[in-house]
């Protein structure tokens, strides 16, 4: 029989892994209690894109009640419209999402707001289960020790709308030369109908799939406002 390595000991190890949990768990809880209060200096993505494309990154934080509501309409109207109902995931939109994987037809993916002020603030992208697991944990911290509007400041202070261009604020200068205050219902439906691909997709001058979408945004807005799905914020 194999004898066991000289000096291991599973009892140490198990130890030693119950420290890193702890620590972590500890870490984590700290880290999300820090961002509560004070704005994110960073991002691992602005890092990442930093280091490997030499992207700096063009940001200006501005607080939550300088930003106009129709951006927060449009956000809300295009990537989760349940956002003052749910704690953090949209079990309803992931179970439709994956039908419709399943079906091969197409349709807007499961993550919240919530979830992307979690993987974006706190998180590097990735697509593997050990990534979406973290981004789980940080998003119920995120919900629970934050309140809403502290969670719609971070997301359209953090996410990226260009190359190296992060932040409302950033955006509306990048895309329209003047600050988020100033943007008009449609300018703000052109910002949130580039989310999902902003490396892809163009808010001035949009191509006809963007001004489309911004098209159909401007009537969820509408619907947004009338409906009081934004009232959280």
């Amino acid at each position: 029989m194999p004898r066991p390595l000289s000096g291991f000991s599973w009892r140490k190890a198990a130890r030693w892994a119950l420290f890193a949990v702890a620590g972590f768990l500890a870490f984590s809880l700290l880290w999300v209690g820090l961002y509560r209060f004070v704005d994110p200096p960073g991002t691992p993505l602005m890092l990442i894109r930093a280091a490997s494309q030499g992207l700096p990154a063009e940001r200006d934080w501005v607080p939550l009640d300088t930003l106009p509501a129709g951006l927060v309409e449009a956000v809300i109207g295009a990537e989760d419209s349940r956002f003052c109902e749910h704690g953090g995931v949209d079990w309803d939109a992931v179970g439709a999402a994956l039908e419709a994987n399943e079906e091969g037809r197409r349709l807007r993916g499961g993550s919240t707001i919530s979830q992307q002020t979690a993987k974006n603030a706190f998180l590097w992208p990735d697509r593997t289960w050990a990534r979406k697991g973290l981004e789980l944990w940080f998003t119920t911290l995120v919900e629970t020790f934050w309140p809403k509007r502290r969670i719609m400041e971070v997301y359209l202070n953090v996410i990226e709308w260009a190359p190296g261009v992060y932040g409302a604020e950033a955006a509306s200068r990048h895309w329209f030369g003047k600050p988020a205050a100033q943007l008009t219902r449609r300018e703000a439906a052109l910002l949130a109908a580039i989310i999902p691909s902003p490396l892809r997709w163009r808010a001035n001058p949009p191509g006809p799939y963007v001004a489309g979408r911004a098209r159909v945004l401007e009537q969820r807005m509408g619907i947004v406002r009338r409906d009081g799905l934004a009232d959280c914020v």
